[in-house]
């Protein structure tokens, strides 16, 4: 299967928006680590706690945007839509629905039972 011109196109604004959205998310974590805990002990509680949960949100849109430029890399390459585990093309519809897909629906699956 092949993906038609308009396919591309559209996965690739998909994915570029998806960055953009990401890259804000991260500029705005990175502002807001920048500022100084509260002086009050008990807040700076509630702000050290919240560290974790922010951190954790940053490192998941890292992984995000590490997957979305290796997908943008594969549609210049033109290796993008090709599973990675079995060499067989993912479906349309696995790639507009998750357009960063490394692999088809049932080796995703096979990876991931349950």
């Amino acid at each position: 299967m092949q993906i038609s011109k308009k396919e591309q196109d559209d996965i690739r604004d998909q994915l570029l928006a998806e960055k953009a959205e990401l890259n804000k998310r991260v500029s705005s974590i990175h502002l807001h680590a920048k500022n100084p805990l509260d002086a009050d002990s008990a807040e700076q509680a509630a702000q050290i706690g919240n560290l974790d949960v922010v951190s954790a949100l940053e490192s998941e849109a890292v992984t995000e945007l590490s997957h979305i430029n290796a997908a943008l890399q594969r549609l210049e390459s033109g290796d993008y839509g090709i599973c990675a585990s079995c060499g067989e093309p993912i479906s349309i519809g696995r790639l507009m629905a998750r357009p960063a897909s490394t692999e088809c629906l049932d080796c995703a699956e096979l990876d991931n039972p349950g």
